[in-house]
């Protein structure tokens, strides 16, 4: 079943299907998988990949409903068309979805945590739909564990008035390989925090994306990733106003160390005809720690009206500020505490936005290992 989602000028997203027969098996020259190292997904481009199983646990609030349902439950595949070929993959082979619904203008009490295991080698595929009806709130945790080969999507569908927060935790083994695709629909005057953070894994490639349904929708996208020698993390926003009125803000940070590092960051906005008053901004930084690691960062903004409340975009790739170390050092820091001091600091603006205080002092451990190796 093909959909013509009625896309504009921007050629990475011009196409969107359920069928994978739709998308053709990567080369590795196509604009979207060209910075992608095919050879390392062990076959999830090709459907080839042997099966596998993820164990997904789900620790919810109890104001919120946890179902699990088939591929034909009717609320599978209405926020999101997958739009290249391992999304469509991952939507033709998932057996289960979980499916969580927060109640009209219910307040969950605490986050809910889903949390997904991988336990081998093989392939494993997975679909999840989160539903806030009109003036609910919310918070949902994703933390990914453990050694998979795994391909996903997520739907955020996010009711009039309605607000989630959303915080996704890539924190795999080093051998593990992941593809995802999130996509956030938002009502009218709804209101969706993403933040994603990318710490473990082979390979990990995500997708994070927003459209809006009516005006007054605002999202913010935020992520996190330290990558080490030999990793490849990705992550490839879209943003796609369309309706009058509607905010969306960007801002994604990374830290690159070891031979052979690799983060790439594609952040695309459209603000198409219709969307007047739009305000958007998106914002990329790489702090390159060691020689070796290499960062890509290709931000686009599409604007095809005139009408705008504000747009922009900035991209910054550098190594550690020479004067900042110093400084320390001048005041009796040793070299590597200064170090340490600076790259936190680099990311401490983001690391306040994770709400939920358990996970970012988890996530402050990680990075603190990190800068130990």
């Amino acid at each position: 079943m093909g959909l013509d989602t009625g896309k504009p000028l921007s050629t990475l997203h011009e196409k969107a299907s359920y069928d994978v027969a739709d998308f053709a098996v990567p080369t590795g020259r196509e604009e979207e998988w060209r910075f992608t190292p095919l050879s390392r997904l062990k076959g999830l481009h090709e459907g080839v990949a042997a099966s596998a199983n993820v164990v997904v646990q789900v620790e919810a609030a109890p104001e919120v409903t946890v179902e699990t349902v088939g591929r034909d439950d009717q609320r599978v595949g209405k926020a999101y068309v997958p739009a290249d070929r391992v999304s469509a993959q991952a939507y033709a082979s998932f057996e289960k979805a979980t499916v969580l619904t927060v109640p009209r203008e219910a307040v969950a009490s605490k986050p809910t945590v889903i949390t997904l295991t991988g336990s081998g080698q093989g392939a494993a595929y997975g679909h999840t739909v989160v539903r806030l009806e009109p003036m609910a709130e919310a918070v949902v945790v994703l933390d990914h564990q453990g050694s998979a080969v795994y391909a996903d999507n997520v739907e955020f569908v996010v009711g009039e008035g309605a607000t989630l927060k959303v915080v996704s935790l890539q924190d795999w083994a080093d051998d593990a390989v992941h593809v995802s695709h999130h996509h956030a629909l938002l009502a009218k005057d709804a209101t969706f925090r993403g933040f994603v953070v990318t710490l473990g894994g082979d390979l990990v490639r995500l997708s994070p994306s927003v459209s809006y349904e009516g005006p007054g929708g605002d999202a913010e996208l935020n992520g996190l990733y330290f990558v080490d020698a030999g990793q490849h993390l990705e992550h490839r926003l879209l943003v796609d106003h369309s309706k009058p009125g509607c905010r969306s803000n960007v801002d994604y940070r990374g830290a690159l160390q070891g031979q052979d590092a690799h983060a790439v960051w594609i952040g695309d906005v459209i603000i198409r005809v219709e969307a007047e008053g739009t305000d958007t901004y998106e914002l990329n930084r790489n702090l390159l720690l060691t020689d070796g690691a290499r960062a890509d960062s290709v931000p686009n903004l599409e604007i095809l009206t005139g009408e705008v409340a504000g747009a922009g975009h900035a991209s910054a790739s550098g190594r550690l500020d020479d004067e900042h170390i110093f400084y320390l050092q001048a005041r009796g820091i040793p070299f590597e505490d200064a170090r340490r001091l600076v790259i936190r600091g680099f990311f401490a603006q983001l690391l306040e936005k994770i709400e939920v205080p358990e996970l970012r002092e988890r996530v402050l451990a990680r990075v603190e290992a990190e800068l130990e190796k």
